[in-house]
């Protein structure tokens, strides 16, 4: 398994999902390809893209992203592409066939967490994700507040040695 520094030296960031790990409990993830046109490549490398209400679905043993906004490219011609356009997943079958089933049975949804360049290509990672009711968040929120107060406790306990 590869260390976090390792990843990153291959991995470059496009955009991340932050309001997807706070409205959603993330059960897992899963990296995906993506079937793009030339423009829109080129707005990725210059960080254009929008995940509001972004999630991926399953038509016709197909994965498909929904909802992603990558804006057009500022120097395209008339080809430019459109900015709300689905975009085909490229993910192997058998983890269609597993996503499918745990969607269909669990009630889970499929969102994308964060969009990055991996060895040159346009890779997303979707979290197979069950949504949060109101007071879960509020919970989640607590206890990042208990854990950022004692990891500041345990801090100056350790300068104050």
């Amino acid at each position: 398994m590869a260390s976090q520094a390792d990843r990153s030296a291959k991995e470059r960031a496009i955009a991340t999902n932050r309001r997807a790990r706070h409205e959603y409990e993330i059960l897992e993830t899963v990296e995906a390809g993506l079937v793009l046109r030339g423009t829109e490549v080129k707005s990725l490398r210059a960080g254009q893209v929008t995940f509001k209400d972004a999630y991926a679905t399953v038509r016709n043993d197909e994965g498909w992203l929904l909802g992603c906004h990558i804006s057009p490219y500022s120097h395209g011609t008339d080809a430019n592409h459109d900015p709300e356009r689905d975009r085909k997943l490229l993910l192997h079958r058998r983890e269609l066939t597993r996503l499918v089933g745990k969607i269909a049975e669990r009630g889970l949804t499929l969102i994308p967490l964060r969009l990055y360049f991996k060895d040159g290509r346009a890779k997303v990672e979707l979290g197979l994700a069950r949504g949060r009711k109101l007071h879960d968040k509020r919970s989640a929120i607590r206890e990042r507040e208990v854990k950022r107060e004692m990891d500041k406790a345990a801090r100056a306990a350790q300068r104050a040695r």
